[in-house]
């Protein structure tokens, strides 16, 4: 069926009548970086890409779905990714052009929804429950913001449509690339149990391999226990995981979200003890944190350095410039600095997370120079 009519919703729960029934596409980019640049340099098409650094701490931005082949994925680290892929091609990135393309695609967004929610350069999530060309059909809608992008753009993106941001978001991976996937109100809950838990948005391996040691392998697993149970085990995250379990997701599409912040952190399966391990561990951290900051075109003054401890202690150090971190070095140098006096450790460390705040946009940034030179 075409999802856009008004099916009620079909969750047996006694919370699912307060689920709003919205129409909600996310739209994601399919291998973005790598897909401009080998748009843009025929001599790229069909070979596989990388876009990075190719530097021994590099690490994967994006990689073309010829790299993904090999088992390169974003976020590897660039010797890893060599490894597995010995003609991989690096590219240097871009981001400013890869500004000026999501900036293209919000435009075409806006013809539909002044409801957009970015979460990247790259994917967005759209509310077209109330939309400005009064077309029913969320799925249409869909197809015909796909074809535009093509048209207009050269590039390829998939999308997801469900009547919530969790389902909508596990529908656009189901046919990348260049694909449209719709998870209607009749097919969510089911949808959900089938699914392994490492599928899902926002359970990353760590909190996986955490639910598989409780016997949590799929989303019926997840949904058989209780919400003290993993509230017991999950903390905040143990309601989220509840509700989501019983394709369930009341949080609305927020446009034009203001970022405070931008970090990244990481659980090890094994516990660190060391600095220069410790040191190493930090590195894609770094990297991402970084890109994210390019990405976004804003930089901080504030480097906060997050520790979580075997025994789950958690602890924070922070420090703030006089001027906006201005490179991935700087970066690296004031997170160490933080990491240094927590060294050596009394317990293993578990996590290991940096966050970049007290952020500026590129025009405030250049605004204050003057008055920190």
């Amino acid at each position: 069926m075409v999802f856009g009519e008004q099916e009620p919703l079909v969750v047996s729960d006694e919370a699912a009548e307060e689920e709003p029934l919205r129409k909600i596409i996310h739209v994601d980019m399919d291998a973005f970086y790598a897909s401009v640049e080998q748009r843009d340099n025929p001599e790229l098409r069909g070979k596989p890409v990388a876009v990075g650094g190719a530097r021994e701490r590099g690490v994967v931005a994006a990689a073309s779905y010829e790299a993904r082949r090999y088992g390169v994925r974003s976020a590897m680290p660039s010797v890893t990714a060599r490894r597995k892929c010995p003609e991989l091609i690096f590219i240097k990135p871009r981001f400013e052009v890869y500004r000026a393309i999501s900036q293209q695609i919000r435009e075409i967004f806006a013809d539909y929804t002044p409801l957009i929610e970015p979460l990247s350069l790259d994917e967005a999530y759209l509310d077209v429950t109330q939309n400005l060309k009064g077309i029913p059909s969320a799925t249409l809608i869909a197809e015909e913001i796909r074809e535009r992008i093509r048209a207009e753009t050269g590039l390829t993106a998939s999308a997801g449509v469900s009547y919530n941001k969790f389902l909508a978001k596990l529908a656009s991976d189901q046919r990348k690339p260049d694909g449209l996937f719709v998870i209607t109100p009749r097919m969510g809950p089911a949808f959900v149990e089938k699914l392994p838990v490492g599928r899902f948005h926002g359970i990353g391996p760590a909190t996986s391999a955490k639910m598989h040691r409780l016997g949590i392998y799929s989303g019926s697993d997840l949904r058989a226990q209780s919400l003290a149970f993993l509230k017991q085990h999950f903390g905040k995250s143990g309601p989220h995981y509840y509700w989501i379990s019983r394709g369930i997701d009341r949080r609305p599409v927020k446009p034009d979200r203001v970022r405070k912040s931008l970090g990244a952190e990481n659980t090890f399966f094994e516990d660190l003890w060391d600095f220069e391990t410790m040191k190493q561990a930090l590195q894609p951290i770094l990297e991402k944190v970084w890109q994210r900051s390019l990405q976004a075109g804003a930089k901080g003054r504030t480097v906060t350095l997050k520790v979580k401890y075997a025994d789950f202690e958690q602890i924070t150090r922070s420090r703030t410039l006089l001027h906006p971190v201005s490179s991935r070095e700087e970066l690296e140098a004031t997170s160490l600095a933080l990491l240094a006096p927590l060294l050596p450790p009394s317990k293993g460390v578990r996590l290991l997370g940096v966050t970049l705040s007290s952020l500026l946009p590129p025009e405030e940034e250049k605004d204050r120079m003057p008055r920190l030179l």
